[in-house]
């Protein structure tokens, strides 16, 4: 069973629904970086044009705001939440999945420094800047990591949290996307 069965769906995920919210973020992280990798034939095709610096701009965009965002949902809220559900258990295994979470979060965010400066040099029509083996590297990374956390991560979360822990979730991120 899949969590869009578990948690209802991602067509009308929002804040009353954060986990249903954080999967559906997975799944603009994955149209994000299905479109770094047709950026870069793009850019070999056709060169930094219009559509390639529109497609580095929009890039950049969700990376540095939504995708920023989503990390700040899980380490500031969720885990915390996660914690406080399994209070009064062994909670080994949670903190090594924050653990390793928050050291995923870390290596996304640095390989995200380097794309973002090369995206930065597309956007400026830059047409060699994009370099694929950073490109891919972040793909990578990012596929193997939303993998953990909708197999492991979220599955999780649907088994242990509250209604009004998920309520105090959703609010945090509603808060957090309205600064």
């Amino acid at each position: 069973m899949s969590l869009d069965t578990l948690v209802g769906g991602h067509a009308n995920a929002g804040f009353d629904a954060p986990l249903a919210l954080l999967s559906a973020c997975h799944e603009r992280i994955s149209k994000q970086c299905a479109t770094l990798q047709r950026l870069s034939a793009h850019l070999a095709a056709h060169g930094a044009d219009d559509a390639a610096r529109q497609a580095a701009a929009g890039v950049i965009r969700y990376f540095e705001t939504a995708g920023h965002q989503h990390h700040q949902d899980e380490e500031e809220d969720l885990f915390p939440a996660l914690f406080e559900a399994m209070a009064g258990s062994d909670a080994v295994c949670l903190r090594d999945m924050r653990e390793r979470v928050v050291h995923e979060h870390h290596e996304l965010d640095a390989a995200w420094q380097v794309l973002h400066a090369q995206l930065v040099r597309v956007e400026m029509g830059d047409a060699a800047a994009l370099d694929t083996r950073s490109m891919e590297d972040f793909v990578q990374r990012h596929r193997r990591h939303i993998d953990f956390e909708e197999a492991e991560l979220l599955p999780l979360a649907t088994r242990l949290l509250s209604d009004e822990q998920l309520q105090i979730i959703g609010s945090a991120m509603r808060a957090r996307r309205s600064r």
